[in-house]
């Protein structure tokens, strides 16, 4: 029998500390295979992300995106995670598709801030008011207990309608002093213009980019890379495929020198002073899914045993 795991069911046994501990010990093992795919009716989509792992084993990560569900209440994005063993390509179990986006993406960010943040950062700011800052929310302070929260989006009704939900969290008005009074920024808008600023930035940060996934996206001008450290959690995912970086390297404002590490070299990703600008782009990818399905399998099993 395929073993199903839901949402609620997932949830049950996994916190964000050990899921990025899980992420590193994904990243011992040899380097993933990765490939997309994509099929089209219309304006809808079938997406398909596939990795393989040498010693963990295979994930599909199948997504459909059909926009005009919600003129009917439906969501618009519906999908699974088909797990399969290392060993003989057994199928493992079907993970929910949300399931697995919350906490790969969330998780693969708070990574980077372990190992880049300082570790006394006590005011972060969270850039956009969606589901991510949501979840953003929930990672950061798992990693960083005492720190106060602080939000801003474009929209400020739905910043104070984020604020509402999550006790503690207060609005921002005025993002550029919001940056410059924050030890963190984690930004996850969609952004094809910079919302971030080089000359905002403050001595000591960490900047952490998520929203950006596609050539014509970015979220932080040249400045701001320029006057940081750069780490991504893969070069392949990120360099040629996403604005953030795409553009200031065709455009020579930064060198593929620049960017300095990512996840495979996780040994680089130090902070080698106070007041260094530290910066991490968050691409994605199958095999993040990957290291998080499993993850997400191992600790449920000794809840159903």
């Amino acid at each position: 029998m395929t073993t199903i795991i839901s949402f609620e069911e997932g949830e049950r046994n996994i916190n964000w500390l050990d899921l990025t501990d899980a992420l590193v010990a994904g990243h011992s093992l040899p380097k993933a295979e990765i490939s997309d795919s994509f099929l089209y009716r219309g304006q809808d989509t079938l997406l398909q992300r596939q990795a393989w792992i040498d010693g963990l084993g295979i994930a599909v990560k199948s997504a459909t995106v059909f926009p005009g569900n919600p003129k009917q209440d439906l969501p618009m994005v519906h999908g699974a995670v088909t797990l399969f063993d290392d060993a003989h390509g057994i199928l493992s179990a079907l993970i929910d598709f949300h399931l697995v986006t919350k906490w790969k993406t969330a998780g693969d960010s708070l990574l980077a801030a372990r190992r880049l943040a300082r570790p006394e950062s006590s005011k972060i700011l969270i850039v956009g008011a969606g589901t991510v800052g949501r979840n953003l929310h929930a990672a950061y302070s798992a990693a960083f207990p005492n720190a106060s929260f602080t939000i801003w989006n474009r929209t400020q009704a739905n910043a104070e309608k984020m604020a509402a939900e999550i006790e503690g969290l207060t609005v921002a008005v005025d993002l550029e002093t919001a940056v410059g009074e924050a030890d963190i920024i984690t930004s996850a808008t969609m952004s094809t213009e910079p919302t971030l600023r080089g000359d905002w930035l403050q001595p000591g940060q960490h900047v952490d980019l998520i929203g950006a996934y596609r050539p014509d996206m970015r979220e932080i001008d040249d400045a701001g890379l320029k006057r940081a450290r750069v780490f991504v959690d893969s070069f392949d995912t990120t360099l040629d495929h996403i604005g953030e970086l795409k553009i200031p390297l065709a455009s020579g404002a930064i060198t593929r020198a620049d960017v300095l590490a990512d996840y495979y070299s996780l040994d680089a990703f130090t902070r080698t002073s106070d007041t260094e600008i530290t910066l991490f782009k968050n691409g994605g990818g199958a095999h993040l899914d990957l290291m998080t399905s499993r993850y997400i399998l191992d600790q449920w099993r000794p809840t159903t045993s």
